[in-house]
């Protein structure tokens, strides 16, 4: 144990690297150390300290899978101010489809879009639109190397820039569509007579990592939305205003001013499998943000892999199992599937001219830069880095390899890289802690015996 003890002296933290914001709080009066959150994160973001988990926040890429599982309701999203949206005369909600499933069937979208505005937005944009707005500019997804990789889930972005950098130049470099369909109504509000400072663009988001990436845009002077509301509780309140007189609320879509066009493909373009019919090659999709770094893994691997187009989504069934969305999520997916039967397959030549007429100031405004990458390393220094891996190493040989969790870490190797880092003890070890050879043989008939 000596040769740790000396490991633990000469180990320093790395240099600081900016903090990346995220949308996750755990509510310490709730938390009771359970270990159940720090065993479901997928980048070994969480710790357990004085009894209470702990997010490291450059780890973090705000996928919710903390939030799901916890058993104590101790995990939650940051709270929105809904009254925000009235500093601005004009307020546009960029609404993803996704919101619309979250209602009973009975409950029709004109009904649901009238009550949005209602409620006090002027201009209602659905958040797919971008796709069908994107072949009418005649761009496609791009990349500087093949597979292209879909940018729609940030979580899943957030995963390749820190632990499989490798992929962050296959990221596709045009917009997600609901920066698209923002882009599109900010166009065509400016040609009305807007100013920009008049103009609040507004997105409802279904899960805490498009909170998060909004959030951090506007934390780095780089805002395309004014604000971002969650589902869930833009939900409750359309749901409470419509069941105060439900008859009044029942319109057709050509009753309400201004319903906003969708095709049938991009109803359901947030489901998994939803991106992928839009792609020609060889095309897949993934969901659950587990299985994703699984098959990073594998592809990081397996340069044999001829795919022309990858389609991640973090959630399972895509954008439908998003932690804020209330529904259940195979019921949600039924509705967009059903909705999207009753859509027509094209825009309308309307709405193709009204887009055709801002196509040059959209075309810059929806082809993004390269998503940087953002690798945790050991050290920043590559020497001291190898020589932290070393210690990694017979740190790993040393610890019993059970990942009981007991320590505060989700695994043994876990801990290894926190000693390593100087952010732990191997002393933590409750396993390496026990002197009594009776102790050791009791663990040895559950275990095996350690090395």
């Amino acid at each position: 144990m000596d040769e740790y003890k000396q490991a633990e002296k000469d180990t320093s933290p790395s240099d600081a690297k900016p903090v990346f914001h995220h949308s996750l709080i755990v509510r310490e009066m709730l938390c009771r150390g359970c270990t159940q959150c720090m065993k479901k994160c997928p980048t070994a973001a969480i710790r357990i300290e004085h009894g209470r988990a702990h997010v490291d926040h450059a780890k973090c890429i705000n996928c919710g899978n903390c939030m799901k599982a916890c058993p104590h309701n101790a995990i939650t999203v940051e709270e929105t101010n809904f009254e925000k949206i009235f500093a601005y005369p004009v307020r546009v909600l960029v609404v993803p489809t996704v919101f619309y499933a979250q209602f009973a069937n009975d409950i029709t979208a004109p009904m649901i879009t009238r009550a949005l505005r209602e409620i006090g937005f002027t201009n209602i944009y659905f958040a797919e639109t971008g796709a069908d707005i994107v072949p009418i500019l005649g761009l496609e997804d791009s990349a500087d190397g093949l597979p292209v990789i879909s940018n729609l889930c940030p979580a899943a972005n957030r995963l390749i820039q820190t632990t499989y950098p490798y992929f962050a130049e296959n990221v596709s470099r045009i917009a997600p569509p609901a920066y698209v369909a923002a882009a599109f109504a900010l166009e065509e509000l400016k040609a009305k007579g807007s100013r920009r400072e008049e103009i609040g663009l507004f997105y409802a988001t279904p899960c805490p990592a498009k909170l998060a990436k909004i959030r951090n845009e506007q934390e780095n002077g780089r805002p395309v939305f004014d604000g971002v509301i969650k589902i869930d509780s833009l939900y409750n309140q359309i749901r409470t205003l419509i069941s105060k007189n439900k008859k009044s609320y029942e319109l057709t879509v050509d009753e309400v001013p201004d319903f906003p066009e969708i095709t049938s493909s991009a109803v359901t373009f947030s489901l998994s499998s939803g991106e992928t019919p839009s792609h020609g090659g060889h095309t897949l999709a993934v969901d659950e943000i587990h299985r994703i770094a699984e098959f990073l893994e594998m592809l990081e691997d397996n340069e044999d892999e001829t795919l022309d187009f990858l389609e991640f989504r973090s959630c399972a069934y895509g954008c439908v199992g998003g932690r804020l969305a209330p529904r259940n999520r195979f019921l949600a997916a039924e509705r967009l599937r059903y909705w999207a039967n009753t859509c027509p397959a094209t825009l309308s030549a309307a709405c193709v001219e009204r887009i055709s007429k801002h196509a040059a100031a959209l075309k810059k405004a929806v082809v993004t830069d390269p998503l940087p990458e953002e690798p945790l390393l050991l050290d920043e220094d590559i020497n001291k880095a190898m020589h932290k891996m070393e210690k990694v190493r017979r740190l790993v040989a040393a610890l019993p390899g059970i990942d009981c969790g007991l320590c505060g870490a989700p695994s043994c190797r876990i801990l290894a890289e926190d000693v390593a880092m100087g952010a732990a003890s191997i002393r933590q070890c409750a396993v390496l802690k026990l002197k009594d050879p009776k102790e050791l043989n009791s663990l040895a008939r559950i275990w095996g015996k350690f090395k």
